[in-house]
């Protein structure tokens, strides 16, 4: 618990009227929401002598008068100022109520932001978690994803990139989602190109917590880091067996069952497994023969191994299976009816993983780390009578010593990636990344109020040359009130694999010219004030990417580097109210991203630049809880669509109701209860399919509608 000092304030006059006037008393009386509070240590400035406050809060001190200037240290409080006039040869009162500092969870340390393993408020870099209680709430709402998770934290927007069969990326403060890096325990086991399909196959029953950087990492993680990073971690198994199962059904044909098992084993072993299967049925929402909602049925098996050998030695071992049929297009027979004939598209995606971590203690001084992983995907897409056939496999590894010298934690060490992708029927977009780097970090702490971490990291990439990626953050603390500055820059290796073409496939696209790197810079800063009831942060942000990928899909479909930089300038408003079983959190962000050459730059397409969200819950443990949520998506610039260039802002509304019965859980949430789907506005299919042979516009708005699910889960 970090030391707060109070200070009471009394002006003075100058020294020649404390020199001319006798002295006085202060009776100083310390309270905290209505209690005495003891122990206060209270100076008077100009005096050798310091009282604490008794068991009644109260202590008697000599001041000078007519005025004086008092202290009064107590740890676990928050800082009051405070005037008082001193008479001579009086005893004035002067009454103070402190403000308690919220508790801190002194378990929550962070692994993304740092490999230096800080607890998350001593962390120079802003690092934002969402924990298992959080997870467990959005998990009511859709067991078999996390995008209800992250589309619900403030700076992240989740976009659907392929509304025929519901593909989604996840855009941090504006930022493309191919720039968002996915980890699993620090780990790559979803591979580079995680955005896309591989949101949808990631259930939450087991994670443990999940922690969001937001802002260029390639410092920490090189390329495929320059938007952000966002770390899964999963849950530790505990002393006692634990069995979690789920099962869940929705109003629109969509049924999830999800098992989790964890317990000890012997010899400091302990491990887990997930099992889920996930379907839905094909939806026309609209009834215009096209399904709004993508049909799917999917497996997923994720085991987990944890050994805690003591004395700092430990080992972590994971591997996951994810089978997945996806299909969308016409439904029920129905046909286009610019060809007259049914058009289908489907995925079926096999992916397997396995990664692990070990760590020990060298020369009882330094620790090493060793981790690594491999990731194997396999696509069959069919885009009508097209497919596309495609494998992608990832291999990582990385070795790593941390130690301490003085106050400063330091790390370095060495990595090395791969990424290779075969497209069967489009073999000239295939490619294979090398990229060894080397990178190293500091934490240096040179007064309590200040913290600075800086580190770099440098990568030799085989195809696009060598990059330094440097970072610097710096955290000040005073009197309550916390502020976080970060500057970094990174790079992203350019691929054809984009948004755009993760819809339309890579049949019909063209490059122009050989794709270069993508480089940025971003920096931000944060005010945050805590209070006895929350929380209140402010954030200002910006990122700009030199040589940005862009799609042209207007008379062709071209993928080019664009000569002029793209940027993201914002802001982020969080607040957190808490009073005994109430929660409430509301976030406010602003969003100017501009992109585009010369006299055809624009706003940054699906961008809004007003968003803002209102969370409101009621939770007691042996009952259950209660939840309204309000969103607000203000408008969008919208490319290549026939009925409109720019959308319409809308406003979801969702409930949530959870009751426990001993160890059985039952529940129900409406999600956007008032109906907000974008085909109540405008059709989502073109006349005509477009340059890259998409017959959707992008979607800007829920295609699915109101959507009613409850379910029942047991806990053992």
């Amino acid at each position: 618990m970090a030391r707060i000092i109070v200070w009471i304030i009394v002006c003075c006059s100058g020294a020649a009227a404390f020199a001319q006037e006798p002295g006085g008393q202060v009776r100083v009386v310390v309270r905290s929401e209505g209690a005495p509070v003891a122990g206060a240590i209270v100076r008077v400035e100009g005096r050798t002598s310091d009282g604490a406050t008794g068991d009644d809060g109260a202590v008697l001190v000599d001041a000078p008068a007519p005025a004086a200037r008092v202290r009064v240290a107590k740890e676990g409080f928050f800082d009051v100022s405070t005037q008082v006039l001193v008479l001579a040869g009086v005893v004035t009162t002067l009454e103070v109520d402190l403000v308690a500092e919220p508790e801190v969870d002194e378990d929550v340390v962070v692994v993304a932001s740092t490999r230096t393993g800080r607890r998350l408020e001593d962390q120079p870099t802003r690092v934002e978690v969402i924990g298992r209680e959080e997870i467990e709430e959005k998990m009511l709402m859709t067991p078999g994803d996390i995008v209800m998770m992250l589309n619900e934290m403030g700076g992240l927007r989740v976009q659907a990139t392929s509304p025929s069969i519901g593909a989604a990326s996840v855009r941090v403060q504006g930022m493309k989602g191919r720039y968002t890096r996915f980890l699993s325990d620090g780990l790559p086991l979803f591979g580079q190109q995680v955005g896309g399909l591989g949101l949808l196959q990631i259930p939450p029953m087991d994670l443990g917590q999940v922690e969001v950087i937001k802002g260029i990492a390639s410092a920490f993680y090189g390329a495929g880091a320059m938007g952000g990073v966002v770390n899964l971690l999963a849950r530790r198994p505990s002393a006692e067996p634990t069995y979690d199962a789920m099962f869940n059904v929705t109003s629109i044909g969509g049924a999830d069952a999800v098992m989790y098992l964890a317990s000890a084993v012997r010899d400091g072993w302990s491990g887990s497994l997930l099992a889920g299967g996930h379907g839905q049925r094909r939806s026309d929402r609209d009834d215009d023969g096209w399904a709004d909602v993508a049909g799917y049925t999917r497996g997923v098996v994720r085991p987990r191994a944890f050994w805690d050998g003591g004395g700092g030695r430990s080992a972590f071992l994971t591997a996951g299976m994810t089978w997945e049929e996806r299909e969308g297009g016409t439904i029920d027979g129905a046909v286009l009816a610019a060809t007259g004939a049914p058009y289908l598209e489907g995925l079926d995606t096999r992916r397997y993983d396995v990664g692990g971590t070990a760590q020990t203690v060298l020369a009882g001084r330094y620790v090493l780390t060793a981790r690594g992983a491999a990731a194997w995907q396999q696509h069959d897409h069919t885009f009508g009578p097209t497919l596309e056939r495609d494998r992608h496999a990832n291999l990582f590894s990385e070795i790593a010593v941390r130690g301490t010298a003085g106050s400063s934690t330091w790390v370095a060490g060495a990595a090395y990636e791969r990424d290779a992708y075969r497209p069967r029927d489009v073999p000239a977009f295939a490619y294979t990344y090398d990229v060894p780097g080397l990178f190293a970090q500091s934490d240096l702490q040179p007064a309590s109020w200040l913290s600075i971490s800086a580190g770099a990291r440098v990568d030799v990439h085989s195809e696009y040359g060598t990059f330094v990626s440097p970072r610097v953050s710096a955290l000040l603390r005073s009197d309550g009130w916390t502020s976080r500055m970060s500057i970094g820059r990174g790079f992203f290796a350019a691929t054809p694999l984009t948004e755009e073409t993760e819809a339309a496939g890579l049949s019909r696209l063209t490059l122009p010219r050989p794709l270069r790197a993508e480089r940025g810079t971003s920096a931000s800063v944060d005010l945050t004030r805590a209070f006895a009831w929350g929380s209140a942060t402010a954030t200002l942000f910006g990122a700009r990417v030199v040589d940005p990928l862009e799609a042209e899909r207007t008379t062709s479909f071209t993928l080019t580097n664009q000569a002029e930089a793209a940027t993201n300038v914002g802001a982020e408003l969080l607040g957190t109210w808490r009073r005994g079983a109430y929660v409430a959190t509301g976030t406010y962000t602003y969003v100017r991203a501009r992109e585009g050459d010369g006299a055809l730059r624009h706003d940054a397409e699906l961008t809004p630049r007003h968003s803002a969200g209102l969370v409101g819950m009621w939770e007691a443990e042996d009952l259950g809880r209660v939840g309204l949520e309000v969103y607000y998506t203000g408008r969008q610039r919208l490319e290549v669509n026939p009925y409109r260039d720019e959308s319409r802002p809308y406003v979801i509304v969702g409930l949530l109701g959870e009751r426990r019965i001993g160890r059985v859980r039952l529940f129900i949430n409406a999600e956007n209860v008032t109906n907000v789907r974008q085909t109540r506005w405008d059709s989502l299919l073109r006349p005509r399919p477009g340059p890259d042979g998409r017959w959707t516009v992008d979607a800007w708005a829920p295609l699915d509608g109101r959507v009613v699910n409850g379910g029942v889960r047991l806990n053992f």
